[in-house]
């Protein structure tokens, strides 16, 4: 992801080199409002640890672990950031599922210092990348929660440079988010019961990002972007019951109950192209 911003960037700042590179940028350009559309290429950016957490003694902190009635950890076998690869005695994981997102945006550019160009857009946007967090149990069982931004909106800043004939622009960009985050979960435990809560919530998130923009015509310019996109732990989770399960099961053995959520925040890695129409 990285590599490729950067290979854009350079590919943009070799666009707007010139010979008239010493001269002052044409202030039509970038100075005014401006609508737009993208798509995108969405991923998920966990690490290992990116999996699921368990709150035994239900009292609100996930740091416990789940263990037998000889004292075992229950999920010896592993846990995993992605969805299971098989069945419940097969411990292993395949990737997030990356998705092709679609965004539409609304902004206003000013020149503020000769090349340096200050400005704000408000976007909606349909991420479509899905992040799973699983756990597999001595049962054989296992547990899987999913999550994705159904749809959101944001409002960034940007600031950068336009060099040259002022037909090109390098910026770096950074604001937040509000994303309604969607949850599902699965598991192939048939005895204990599960009870998700708080689905389908509104989640505040930030965003950090760098892009390149450069006129077609004078209306019209084509832009690319690579943004970072972090949304804050919800309260959603999921809350495992007795069901037909006996007294003795690791999840009913400390508090007669077992809480289970995401590990970490989500994060989603984003590379945008798209068009601007510019009044």
């Amino acid at each position: 992801m990285r590599n490729s911003t950067l290979l854009a960037t350079a590919a943009f700042a070799v666009a707007f080199a010139s010979p008239a590179a010493a001269q002052d940028a044409d202030p039509d350009f970038f100075n005014g409002f401006y609508v737009g559309g993208s798509i995108s290429a969405e991923t998920v950016d966990d690490g290992p640890a990116d999996t699921i957490v368990f709150d035994t003694d239900q009292d609100g902190n996930y740091n416990d672990r789940v263990r037998t009635t000889t004292g075992a950890n229950a999920f010896s076998p592993g846990l995993c950031n992605g969805r299971p690869a098989g069945g419940p005695a097969f411990a292993a994981c395949v990737d997030d599922d990356t998705g092709l997102g679609y965004q539409a945006k609304i902004g206003y550019d000013v020149r503020v210092d000769g090349p340096a160009v200050a400005g704000l857009v408000f976007e909606a946007s349909k991420p479509n990348a899905v992040d799973y967090a699983t756990g597999f149990s001595t049962t054989p069982a296992s547990y899987s929660i999913s999550r994705e931004v159904d749809y959101s909106v944001a409002l960034r800043g940007r600031l950068g440079i336009s060099p040259g004939s002022g037909r090109g622009l390098i910026y770096a960009t950074g604001g937040a988010t509000y994303g309604k985050m969607k949850h599902g979960f699965t598991t192939t435990n048939t005895a204990n019961s599960f009870t998700p809560m708080n689905e389908d919530k509104w989640v505040f998130g930030t965003q950090l990002g760098a892009g390149g923009e450069l006129y077609i015509t004078d209306n019209l310019s084509f832009n690319v972007e690579y943004l970072i996109t972090r949304y804050d732990h919800d309260d959603y989770y999921v809350a495992v019951g007795q069901g037909t399960a006996p007294d003795t099961n690791p999840f009913l053995l400390d508090s007669g109950g077992t809480n289970i959520r995401p590990a970490d925040d989500l994060m989603v890695q984003s590379i945008r192209a798209g068009v601007n129409f510019r009044f």
